[in-house]
């Protein structure tokens, strides 16, 4: 009998008892292990929800670090455990098989906010204890007058206990005394301490406003100051302190002495450091990655107006078949060598390089002269891939699209450049790939309304905004109304109609074609049912429907088509399904199996747009189709009289081919009474085209068949 698998509230608990027994050995506590543990359980619920959050909520991270200070987890090991502990387990215990990938980002900016945090309750507590020793010198000096044995052994020991760094200098900066804790953190001797002057205290890293602090304090107009100020320490590196920096007046008021409170803060700041690297970063190759690029991008989207950008966005073609192929840790190799080569390519002042993820990577370059420079750089990129990279004794060729976009600062923010930049690398792509493209506004417009009519093809259809017209098909012998082609149409909200070859290859490619086509094909067979019983006999009797590619491979073809009929009442005699050659050429007996199923049922299959896929006659044997529509492209030679006799001839052939196969012929694109007259004489059997109408509503169906029926 197998367990049931743990639930979310055991895997967090398990993930608060790893964190436990890690900062346990480290903490000031009373408490017992157990007991610390259920502390650790609330702060282990809010990482949980804050990781699975729909957006970041830094806070939560930061009041986590500071509830952990709370926790009488001050010690710097503490945190490092902490962080380590999360980084480790916290997507493991409490993702929810959620994705990885993002889930391992965000607990990475929670680990950046939860150092802040912890950093800012450990400055406030000491700042706290700072005020308390403040508070303590200020009253041992007030009392020497009174008690001063008393008070000279209370200040002395807090002056010597203190774990922060105390020094007292006169006026003119001359240090008079230190506490341990002060040379520990400078590393000398009382003696060298006491040598020393405050004024030689400077610092490169020092902010602008420090020494103006420093000279209104020792000169009565300010009272305190605070600040963030490294020091060097005798053997040349760094200390990073809060510093403090407070005037002591004597019994009349007059100022005497500066005190300063230091706080060693260099361990957090290194720490600080290397959690904004690894934040600003890419783990596998190093290069900046997507926050720190954008950061880059909007200062220099914000220079002044004499300077300009430009901006590579590299995708490598083919990639995925690297990784499909040789598995990820070869991609993940090709991926850093490919970005070393590109971190050669963008050494001048104002380049920079970074991966956006993926095999995507960007390339900036600033300055007043980049539409030259961003060309160079593109260039340099694509000599770089020339090179095959070699992964385990393979020589691979790297290949790849690039998008440039350049212009001057302050026209674009960051997410419009980048976009542009995207689209145009597609438009690379597109084009072959292995090149680079610049970026074209129009194009953009183009780009950006396809992706808008992609994304509200769904909801267009749950609202309706979606209606067919009919155009009439004709018999030539006769010109009496034989049946109706459905042509869908998109009322669109801003756009207006749009016909469908503006969005039915974007229903492909979403795979929205197969509802769509489904509600094309009831509404078109509930019409052609309409139209038998408002005129019996003389109304159109046959509707034709096209099939997409997508909706032939569809197992529910054969089902829904015989539903639909069924629950309508209509004939499948009544039905003929309209496939574009290129669709069929070359099919297998697996994708013809639907439409010779539904042949067999009765419903038509005419060949789409016959003569363009340059399939191979002998072809038209074995599939299942009835009716060959010829394309437009053969009779346009016909509209005028003469007709152009190697029309004529093309025309003449197929005719005869397609009667010798038992198969009708059904033209397009009739716009003139010379080109049906024509058609007509080589025995086309029907037609369609604006000589006889155009496309429109059911209704002109109904006059032009009771026209037909009446004479």
């Amino acid at each position: 009998m197998t367990a049931e698998p743990d639930g979310p509230e055991d895997r967090l608990r398990r993930f608060a008892t790893i964190w436990s027994r890690a900062v346990f050995p480290v903490t000031s506590t009373s408490l017992t292990r157990p007991e610390f543990e259920q502390q650790l359980i609330p702060l282990a619920r809010r990482l949980s929800e804050a990781l699975r959050a729909r957006t970041f909520q830094a806070a939560e991270g930061q009041a986590v670090g500071a509830a952990i200070v709370s926790a009488h987890c001050t010690d710097p090991e503490a945190l490092s455990r902490t962080l380590d502990c999360v980084d480790a387990y916290l997507v493991l215990y409490c993702g929810e098989d959620g994705p990885q990938e993002a889930l391992r980002t965000r607990s990475a900016r929670l680990q950046h906010a939860m150092a802040a945090g912890f950093a800012q309750a450990l400055r406030e507590r000491t700042l706290s204890e700072q005020e308390a020793i403040y508070q303590a010198a200020l009253n041992a000096r007030s009392t020497v007058a009174e008690a001063l044995h008393a008070s000279e052994a209370r200040f002395r020991a807090v002056f010597e206990g203190a774990a922060i760094g105390i020094a007292i200098a006169d006026l003119e900066g001359n240090i008079l005394q230190a506490n341990g804790a002060l040379l520990r953190m400078f590393g000398g001797s009382e003696q060298t301490m006491r040598g020393r002057r405050v004024p030689e205290w400077t610092h490169p890293e020092d902010a602008p406003q420090v020494w103006k602090l420093y000279e209104e304090l020792v000169s009565g107009e300010r009272e305190h100051y605070h600040v963030e100020k490294a020091f060097y320490r005798p053997d040349g590196t760094a200390l990073w302190t809060n510093l403090t920096v407070s005037l002591l007046r004597d019994a009349d008021g007059e100022p005497q002495y500066q005190l300063a409170l230091m706080e060693d803060t260099t361990e957090r700041r290194l720490l600080n450091l290397r959690l904004r690297y690894e934040a600003t970063h890419d783990a596998l190759t190093g290069l900046p990655n997507r926050t720190l690029f954008f950061e880059r991008l909007e200062k220099a989207l914000s220079a002044g107006d004499d300077q300009r950008f430009g901006l590579c966005y590299l995708d490598l073609d083919g990639f995925k078949t690297i990784n499909d192929s040789l598995g990820h840790a070869a991609g993940d190799r090709l991926l850093v060598e490919v970005a070393d080569r590109l971190q050669s390519c963008a050494t001048a002042p104002g380049e920079m390089v970074a991966r956006l993820g993926g095999d995507e990577f960007v390339a900036l370059t600033i300055g007043p002269d980049t539409e030259r420079e961003v060309d160079e750089l593109a260039g340099r990129i694509m000599n770089a891939l020339v090179t095959p990279i070699s992964i385990d004794g393979r020589e691979l060729a790297v290949r790849g699209s690039i998008g440039i976009v350049e212009g001057p600062a302050g026209e674009r923010g960051p997410a419009e450049v980048l976009r542009s930049a995207d689209i145009t690398m597609y438009r690379a792509k597109s084009a072959g790939g292995n090149r680079f493209e610049l970026a074209d506004p129009e194009a953009d417009a183009r780009a950006i309304t396809r992706h808008g009519l992609t994304t509200a093809l769904p909801a267009a259809l749950d609202r309706g905004e979606f209606f067919i017209e009919y155009q009439p098909l004709v018999h030539l012998a006769d010109g009496s109304v034989h049946g109706a082609e459905a042509l869908v149409r998109w009322l669109h909200p801003q756009h207006g109609v749009l016909g469908p070859d503006q969005f039915i290859p974007l229903a492909e490619h979403t795979g929205l074609i197969v509802p769509l086509g489904r509600w094309v094909l009831e509404q078109s067979v509930r019409q052609a049912r309409r139209w038998q019983a408002r005129h019996g006999g003389a109304g159109p009797l046959r509707i034709n429907v096209n099939l997409s590619p997508c909706q032939l491979t569809h197992p529910g073809l054969v089902q829904d088509t015989v539903d639909i009929l069924e629950r309508e009442g209509l004939d499948a005699g009544a039905l003929c399904l309209e496939v574009t050659e290129s669709a069929l050429i070359g099919a297998d007996d697996d994708l013809l199996k639907p439409l010779r199923r539904l042949a067999e049922m009765g419903v038509d299959i005419a060949l789409d747009d016959f003569g363009t896929g340059y399939s191979n006659l002998a072809n038209l044997r074995r599939l299942p189709v009835s009716i060959l529509k010829l394309d437009r492209s053969f009779t346009q030679g016909m509209q005028q009289f003469p007709a152009d006799p190697v029309d004529l001839k093309i025309v003449e052939g197929i005719v005869s081919l397609a009667h010798s196969l038992d198969l009708a012929v059904t033209v397009e694109g009739v716009e003139t009474g010379a080109q049906a007259e024509q058609l007509r004489i080589l025995g086309c059997d029907t037609a369609q085209g604006w000589y006889y109408a155009r496309p429109g509503p059911p209704e002109r169906l109904h006059d032009l068949a009771l026209v037909d029926a009446t004479g």
